[in-house]
């Protein structure tokens, strides 16, 4: 059963009434008008004082009786087929208990997994790894974009060509209208291959009961559920037959997704030796073999009328996720901006190395990158204000409000009109849109719980991979409960707990919480039951706030939520809820701009940002803590991108020459700029919470905005990323 209601929905200075219909058990959804005590007010992490204090577990810290350490041995070829293995020495080493030659016989990038074993220390098990003898037979191989696209090139798969797939789509005429257009521009771009580097690496714990048929599995993953059914598969399990925890996460951007090489290598050994193994990754195989944004070359022309109106965008793109994995980078040019006239064409292409996978908003930080930097060209040439041209071609209200709130706040117009220094040290402004689709997805199950000494559980079979999910989630059935959010645990990272989906794709927030708040709901309507009767009242009259359930027409007939609690018959009381698909709304679309401003030293090429403002929607904002932490976040790895990442291969040995920390540049704390990050909420009707996520906006559009500050800086583009000195430098005509 369902019923229709009607929302006030927008955002300020443009909301309306729209009617949703929505089952008869959800909650009615938050609309503009609810002004709410708990959501939207600053929250420090529930969990923040754990990981201060080095309290909270994560894998690393998992220690059971009896546990082995496993190592993986990794080819140093980047192409070879294995003739043979001798791990005859390694198993008779003193200390060793499980050795197992894993199941590819051939090689496609260094690094990939060959062999594993387990002993009892991690020093015994790396002396071990090199008592395992090898016979290869070395293959070429091709390691880099354009010669792997060769018709001469090595073939990565053996047969057919490296040059994989094309994805082509088109609406209106392009050629048409590049050839009526007032002004066009053409140009290409770069992107380089960029590594996850999460601070916590792959690692698992894996155990096996003594009859083999229960398997347990504490990892750094972003979906339990789905490492759960794939290992399941792997070991011929039944899904219950497999437990998943991960209790804290130190990052995945993407690159933890299912069952992972080291977990099924992990559990492996521990089948193989009858006792729990533990495998984490050193830093230089995380680097090499778990995943990594792929590079892209795209080439744009562009075109538009007199009125500085976009009338054709051409995108031919190319990218290299190694041996696999999806390179397009097209998003951006289809929907950021209004243009009748677009064609994208990507294709793929296969190199000796390790397999691509997500990465925080997948494809859209490349494509950002090029459209607005293409953008700041076409405005140049067409002698337009970059911000208004932006305005010009952008159809979103939401946007147009980012770009007036975030115009003023960083200054735009002073500093974009400012003379230029006549010194080395040039400033410069940019400017880029930010777009996403975080609305979420049904499937989600919460349950609550109430004990009877007045302490609430959330339960959810989620994970946080550091956005502050417990957090979240407990504020949310804090605010349905009429609740202190202290009063409210949050018990997540578990496939004992309900099914939840993976965290990735900003689906998090959107996905868990309606659930948690259906949840709390049908908890609320129980512990009316009980309240109803002791305040003389129907339980459909009464509401919960301040800590109290009370009488809605009468409020001070009321009765504490904790002496409810002492009334429940049990010891606790729960309930369930479930996140039901998305029901009509006013947008399910996400904006957000971004302002950067640099300096540049023209005599080093060495660029600083140094004040970057961020305006972002993401529908209700339920703690603007965790959420600031997002875009900061967000901000800080755009700056990565656009200034120091790189995978860098070795052409002539097919192996990456920087895989540490010390020769893979990140952002550190003297590169950290000011940031201004203000929030604009859009009251959107398509959940009980219209909760939209954040972390891919957050990130889509800084490095653009960087890149075309740069360009303002010194007066030239610089089309390819990073931009490093010596990028600066030749863009000058200096180098």
């Amino acid at each position: 059963m369902s019923r229709r209601v009607t929302l006030n929905l927008g955002f300020k200075g443009n909301t309306r009434d729209v009617t949703v219909v929505i089952p008869d058990d959800e909650p009615t959804p938050w609309d503009w008008s609810d002004r709410l005590a708990v959501v939207g007010k600053p929250t420090p992490r529930v969990d923040g004082p754990l990981k201060a204090t080095g309290a909270a577990h994560y894998t690393y810290d998992i220690e059971l009786p009896g546990m082995l350490y496993g190592a993986i041995l990794r080819s140093p070829w980047p192409h070879a087929r294995i003739r043979n293995i001798d791990m005859s020495a390694a198993q008779h080493l003193a200390g060793v208990r499980a050795v197992l030659a894993l199941d590819d016989r051939e090689i496609r990038f260094a690094g990939q997994e060959v062999a594993a074993l387990a002993a009892i220390s991690s020093d015994i098990a790396a002396d071990a790894l090199k008592l395992i003898k090898v016979d290869y037979e070395t293959i070429p191989f091709v390691v880099d974009m354009d010669s792997a696209a060769k018709d001469s090139a090595p073939r990565v798969f053996g047969i057919g060509s490296n040059v994989g797939g094309t994805s082509k789509s088109s609406v209106g005429d392009v050629p048409k209208g590049l050839e009526i257009a007032a002004n066009t521009i053409e140009a290409t771009y770069t992107t380089p291959v960029q590594t996850h580097v999460c601070l916590e690496t792959h690692s698992a714990v894996a155990s096996f009961n003594a009859a083999g048929d229960q398997l347990t599995v504490w990892c750094s993953t972003q979906g339990v559920f789905s490492v759960r059914d794939d290992l399941a598969v792997y070991f011929n399990l039944p899904p219950d037959g497999v437990r998943v925890v991960c209790e804290y996460l130190g990052g995945g951007f993407g690159s933890k997704f299912g069952a992972t090489r080291e977990m099924i290598i992990a559990a492996r050994l521990a089948k193989a030796a009858g006792v729990p193994v533990k495998v984490m990754l050193p830093r230089a195989d995380e680097h090499r073999s778990t995943g990594n944004r792929p590079n892209s070359e795209q080439k744009v022309k562009m075109g538009v009328d007199s009125d500085g109106k976009l009338i054709a965008i051409d995108l031919v793109t190319r990218g290299s996720g190694g041996i696999g994995g999806g390179a397009g980078s097209a998003g951006p040019f289809k929907s950021v901006y209004r243009c009748a006239n677009v064609r994208t064409e990507e294709t793929n292409i296969y190199t000796n190395a390790g397999p691509a996978s997500p990465m925080r908003a997948p494809g859209w930080p490349q494509g950002c990158f090029a459209l607005e930097l293409a953008m700041d060209e076409m405005a140049r040439k067409a002698k337009l204000d970059r911000l208004e041209f932006r305005r010009r071609n952008s159809d979103n209200p939401v946007r147009a409000a980012e770009y007036e709130i975030g115009a003023r706040a960083f200054g735009w117009a002073e500093k974009n009109e400012a003379a230029k220094s006549s010194g080395p040290i040039k400033r410069g402004v940019g400017v880029a849109s930010a777009e996403w689709h975080a609305v979420g997805v049904s499937g989600p199950e919460a349950q609550l719980i109430a004990h009877r000494d007045g302490g609430v559980e959330v339960r959810v079979g989620t994970q946080d991979i550091g956005t502050g999910t417990r957090t979240v989630l407990a504020i949310v059935a804090a605010e349905e409960l009429g609740l202190p959010v202290a009063r409210v645990k949050s018990e997540i990272g578990d496939t004992r707990f309900l099914f939840s989906v993976p965290s990735g794709g900003s689906l998090s927030a959107p996905s868990n919480s309606p659930a948690v708040r259906q949840a709390a709901a049908h908890l609320k309507d129980k512990l009316f039951r009980i309240a109803a009767p002791i305040l003389g009242a129907e339980s459909g009259d009464l509401e919960a706030a301040n800590e109290m359930i009370r009488v809605r027409t009468d409020p001070s007939r009321a009765i504490s939520f904790s002496d409810v609690c002492k009334r429940i018959p049990g010891d606790s009381i729960s309930a369930q809820g479930e996140r039901v698909p998305n029901y009509g709304g006013f947008r399910t679309d996400q904006a957000g701009c971004q302002f950067a401003e640099v300096e540049v030293d023209t005599e080093t090429g060495i660029i600083r940002v140094t004040h970057v403002v961020a305006v972002h929607d993401a529908g209700r904002i339920v703690d603007p803590l965790t959420a600031r932490s997002q875009v900061n976040g967000g901000i800080l790895m755009g700056i990565g991108y656009a200034l120091f990442e790189d995978r860098r291969m070795d052409p002539q040995l097919g192996i990456m020459v920087n895989p540490t920390m010390d020769d893979y540049k990140l952002v550190g704390a003297i590169d950290v700029p000011q940031i201004e990050v203000t929030f604009f909420e859009v009251a959107n009707g398509i959940t009980n919470t219209g909760v939209m996520g954040l972390g891919e906006v957050a990130h889509v559009a800084s490095t653009a905005a960087i890149a075309c500050a740069v360009y303002d800086a010194i007066g030239v583009p610089v089309r390819d990323l990073p931009m490093t000195p010596d990028r600066v430098l030749a863009a000058l005509g200096h180098a």
